[in-house]
């Protein structure tokens, strides 16, 4: 069991390079399924759930291979319908989107229901509604997602989300891609990594038009040919470096990022007084540390991210005055706040609201990450706390950032991971049952 361990107290220099964005990575890697080719795939993070659905894509039958650290090339030429394996994709969420590849591809599919982190209910209506309306028979069971398509191939519809889902519109689009005719996506979510899938699939040889707009049609094409594509930056990983720079203090340039894509975020730093200077590929977060409280709220793109509401939410903790901060897509994202709440933050939470009173500081302390985001965040409560911050269950930060705690190093961030002793086996606590 990996544990960070972190004496905080330390500004951050210098420059962090930021990598492939995850998000639109556990979407292309399913969408791989459906080439019929060689598949090059470039700037993709190396991060655990990268790692997984390769794996899954290879029981499939693909033929993976890694060219350099980014870089990876898949041929599904021969893969053949089977059942993906049960332990690895229970640990993602992102294996729901092999629904709308397996489908695309053989016109019949088997997942899990998605894991990865838990922070609120997953519900799936969303990609259900999209697949029955491509024609597909879709059933739950035993914590399998079974989908079946009439005829052995999807067909082209008009589909209209009852609520903008990320998740929903890139596994529809995926899906959509191969079916029979043309299908019209509306009330889409317009994040910058759904664009991206949309882009890979496009240079493909899908025909898919509106992606990042409200609207998407897409129009069905008989196969998708090989070629080489090359990842987004991770806005969220961006934001997090941000973030820890804020709360920290120093100056740290990120580079390899799409300033634009930025926007939502870099406006709320200097809200907060950061200055930010504004480059071609890259931005240069300078902070004293003295920061002003600010009131946000989450929102679908271009809305400021619910992805980065953990990590500013404890810079905030540390701000002059009272913020509130309120989450507007999950319900229950704020089970970090009890690890800050162990480093001395006052925090009050109310549903979806958090009242958040500054300290001047943070003490360190032994926390936990909840989830992925959420180990960000305590992560960078102790780069700034006093003493020593111990954090456990850091496999749910490994599988969204790419070499953190060896970014943080080479800030100036004294943190390392050690491997640790396993938790004592406890027996279950017995529990009363109704009956």
């Amino acid at each position: 069991m990996d544990k960070y361990i972190i004496h905080g107290g330390k500004p951050l220099y210098g420059e962090v390079e930021i990598s492939g964005a995850k998000n639109a990575a556990v979407a292309i890697i399913p969408a791989a399924l459906m080439v019929d080719g060689v598949c090059r795939i470039e700037n993709l993070p190396q991060i655990s759930d990268t790692e997984t659905l390769l794996t899954i894509l290879s029981h499939l039958g693909a033929k993976v291979r890694a060219v350099a650290r980014s870089t990876v090339e898949i041929d599904c030429t021969n893969v053949r319908y089977t059942d993906a394996p049960y332990d690895m994709m229970r640990r993602i969420r992102a294996s729901y989107y092999l629904i709308g590849s397996m489908l695309g591809r053989f016109g019949a599919a088997k997942t899990t229901m998605p894991g990865g982190c838990n922070f609120g209910v997953r519900p799936i209506d969303q990609h259900i509604k999209g697949m029955t309306s491509l024609g597909a028979q879709v059933d739950i069971h035993g914590g399998f997602i079974t989908a079946q398509a009439k005829n052995g191939r999807l067909k082209g519809a008009n589909i209209y989300l009852d609520k903008v889902s990320v998740g929903a519109t890139m596994n529809i689009m995926i899906a959509a891609a191969m079916a029979d005719g043309v299908s019209i996506i509306e009330n889409v979510a317009r994040e910058p990594h759904i664009v991206d899938v949309a882009n890979f699939l496009n240079s493909m040889g899908a025909d898919i038009r509106g992606a990042g707009t409200n609207t998407i049609k897409v129009r069905g094409v008989r196969r998708l040919h090989g070629g080489t594509y090359c990842l987004i930056p991770d806005q969220i990983e961006a934001g997090t470096y941000m973030a820890a720079a804020a709360a920290a203090g120093g100056e740290v340039k990120v580079r390899n990022i799409i300033p634009k894509h930025m926007d939502c975020i870099t406006a709320k730093f200097r809200e907060m007084g950061v200055d930010i200077v504004e480059y071609e590929d890259a931005l240069l977060v300078r902070s004293s540390g003295k920061l002003r409280a600010v009131n946000l709220k989450t929102l679908p793109y271009p809305g400021f991210p619910t992805d980065m509401q953990p990590q500013i939410s404890t810079v905030l903790a540390l701000a002059q005055g009272t913020s509130i901060v309120t989450e507007g897509v999950w319900d229950n994202r704020f089970k970090y706040v009890n690890e800050l709440r162990k480093m001395g933050a006052a925090i009050t939470v109310d549903g979806r609201t958090a009242v958040i009173e500054g300290v001047p500081r943070f003490s360190g302390a032994p926390v936990a990450a909840c989830d992925l985001r959420a180990g960000a965040a305590v992560v960078i409560a102790g780069l700034c706390a006093a003493g020593t911050t111990e954090v456990e269950d850091v496999h749910y930060i490994e599988r969204g950032y790419e070499d953190f705690v060896g970014k943080l190093r080479s800030l100036g961030a004294d943190i390392v991971c050690i491997t640790a002793p396993d938790r004592p086996h406890e027996p279950a606590p017995i529990t009363a049952t109704a009956g």
